[in-house]
């Protein structure tokens, strides 16, 4: 089952507005029970049953937000490109608990009207007091 662009367009709506609520659940909605979601740490988890496990203590701090600045939508291929801000408290030592903001992208494919694969992407510099930082990885 292919979606149509508007479709994918509303659904991509529903999930940045679970994302916002905190709502695994909401989130994990739109994911096939086969998903595998790739970080920009380079960790992975592959079923929806270990994604809802690797993201539950992250969801249950409520302290981070993802902001939409991009949304590039490939109907017939049923691929997004999605571009975000991240907001969070800072987890690097020389900056524990201060804001974060870092920018990244989502490479998602589709099947059967929900998310495949989700590989994420992230800038090794972040924001911090205005200031460009690089991370130590």
């Amino acid at each position: 089952m292919n979606l149509s662009k508007e479709e994918i367009q509303r659904a991509m709506t529903t999930w940045n507005q679970a994302w916002q609520r905190f709502d695994l659940e909401g989130v994990l909605a739109f994911m096939h029970d086969e998903v595998v979601f790739e970080n920009w740490t380079g960790g992975k988890a592959q079923g929806k049953a270990a994604l809802r496990a690797a993201w539950q203590p992250w969801f249950a701090k409520h302290d981070f937000r993802f902001i939409e600045e991009d949304l590039f939508i490939d109907e017939h291929a049923q691929k997004i490109l999605f571009r975000w801000r991240l907001e969070w408290p800072c987890p690097e030592k020389a900056h524990q608990g201060k804001l974060e903001k870092r920018r990244g992208v989502d490479v998602i494919h589709l099947r059967d009207g929900k998310i495949i694969l989700k590989l994420t992407y992230s800038k090794t510099t972040l924001e911090i007091d205005g200031q460009r930082v690089a991370l130590h990885i």
